[in-house]
């Protein structure tokens, strides 16, 4: 074994003993002590190879399994979990980010009631012919513009849509962790998609151009859909990045 993986538990730390394991196994994990399939010591093992107690090891295997990195098989023992791209998560970083700071701008370019096409009645489960409040907002970041947004929202006349919400409040909450308690939960779809002219127009793109096309549906604590609509974002402005196998660092909460 390198040197550098001949771990102790500090006992003069503030860092609980579990945790300092948590980070000794991920780093030999990292660095190819045990490889994908291989098998872990054995509780028996860690507890007279770090001096800690059985509860102690249970409870570093349980958070390895909740972080990914290792599976737990019953009477066979513990495994270093393969790479696998089928759960690999994508998030919307870049997104979230375009939502922050002073610097990102959001114009509202329509709002109206229109009566559910067919489509729309199938999104947010009404009738065909049904009200629903319909909004195109163009969102710039730096002066730039980068979003292009149609929703379609249940019409309901208890509830005005003031002009905040229409424009900025309900967009920054979404992205940022701030919206309104009425909405339990959302689904997004990605999609690569080319513009249309006027999306190519309103941002400043050639008509044709490669772009994303995130859709998204929002329901509320009844599971009740509430809006459904879309982000156009130039293919060139949004990455999508993730990380997949083990890294040196635990994540921040071992």
């Amino acid at each position: 074994m390198p040197a550098n993986l001949i771990d102790t538990i500090d006992r003069t730390s503030y860092e609980p003993a579990y945790a300092q394991l948590v980070r000794i196994l991920r780093r030999q994990i990292a660095a190819g002590m045990f490889r994908p399939g291989h098998r872990l010591p054995s509780e028996a093992q860690l507890c007279e190879q770090y001096g800690v107690s059985p509860m102690t090891v249970r409870r570093v295997i349980n958070i390895l399994v909740e972080q990914g990195a290792v599976v737990a098989e019953q009477g066979r023992g513990t495994f270093v979990k393969p790479i696998e791209l089928g759960t690999a998560a994508f998030h919307l970083d870049e997104l979230q980010r375009l939502f922050q700071g002073e610097e990102t701008t959001v114009k509202l370019l329509e709002a109206r009631i229109v009566s559910a096409s067919e489509r729309t009645a199938r999104k947010l489960l009404l009738e065909v012919g049904q009200r629903t409040v319909f909004i195109r907002r163009l969102i710039s970041h730096d002066e730039s513009p980068v979003l292009y947004h149609r929703e379609h929202v249940i019409y309901d006349p208890t509830r005005p849509i003031v002009e905040a919400e229409m424009e900025v409040t309900a967009l920054r909450g979404l992205f940022n962790g701030g919206s309104e308690a009425t909405l339990k939960r959302g689904e997004l779809a990605i999609d690569a998609t080319v513009m249309t002219e006027e999306e190519a127009r309103l941002l400043h793109v050639s008509p044709g151009n490669a772009a994303f096309r995130v859709e998204h549906i929002f329901y509320d604590f009844e599971n009740v859909p509430v809006s459904w609509g879309w982000f156009i974002c130039p293919g060139d402005r949004l990455r999508f990045t993730t990380t997949v196998g083990i890294y040196d660092q635990e994540p921040h909460n071992v």
